[in-house]
């Protein structure tokens, strides 16, 4: 009910043919001795917890690892689990956008036009395209709290693979973010 309310379609487009609910969680992260109006840093993963491909199937051995498109939450709640005993100095937030894609009676068909958080308006055509949806929800929803810097973390494989599969496509619109990031 609280995802309805507050706009996020894409999400619960995604979310639309299965029988287990969606979430998004937010996770915040405040060294006890920084001021509140230090500037944080966001980490948005993308979870879905099993990726059938929707309407839009994928072949069955395709979804043998689909499990694991939950790869990006689950990095984002590890490193939140961590800041502490790291000693980060660094406000965090942590978003994990949750849900499955299945091809329930209800799920979002091909061609159907969703809202996003942020207002805008998504034409679906391809269901197996989840994991911008919900991206797109959790990062708008992130951005919304004024973040230093927001950093996604996604298993967008298919879209990966156009450079192969020994590669993580890293795409930044700050140069000197993104060489920090490769770095480390």
């Amino acid at each position: 009910d609280d995802l309805v309310a507050g706009g996020f379609g894409c999400l619960l487009a995604v979310n639309a043919g299965s029988a287990e609910p969606p979430a998004l969680v937010e996770l915040r992260y405040r060294p006890a001795d920084v001021a509140p109006d230090t500037p944080h840093m966001a980490l948005v993963g993308k979870g879905i917890t099993f990726d059938s491909g929707g309407l839009s199937l994928k072949p069955p051995s395709g979804m043998t690892t689909m499990k694991s498109d939950m790869g990006g939450a689950a990095a984002v709640l590890a490193v939140m689990s961590t800041l502490h005993e790291l000693g980060v100095r660094v406000p965090v937030r942590g978003y994990l956008a949750l849900t499955d894609n299945m091809p329930g009676p209800t799920a979002t068909r091909p061609g159907e036009v969703v809202r996003a958080r942020n207002g805008t308006t998504v034409e679906i055509l391809d269901t197996d395209a989840e994991g911008r949806l919900v991206l797109a929800d959790a990062i708008a929803f992130a951005a919304e709290a004024n973040p230093s810097s927001i950093l996604d973390v996604a298993t967008l494989t298919g879209y990966a693979r156009t450079i192969g599969r020994d590669y993580t496509v890293v795409h930044s619109d700050t140069p000197t973010l993104r060489d920090d990031i490769l770095v480390a």
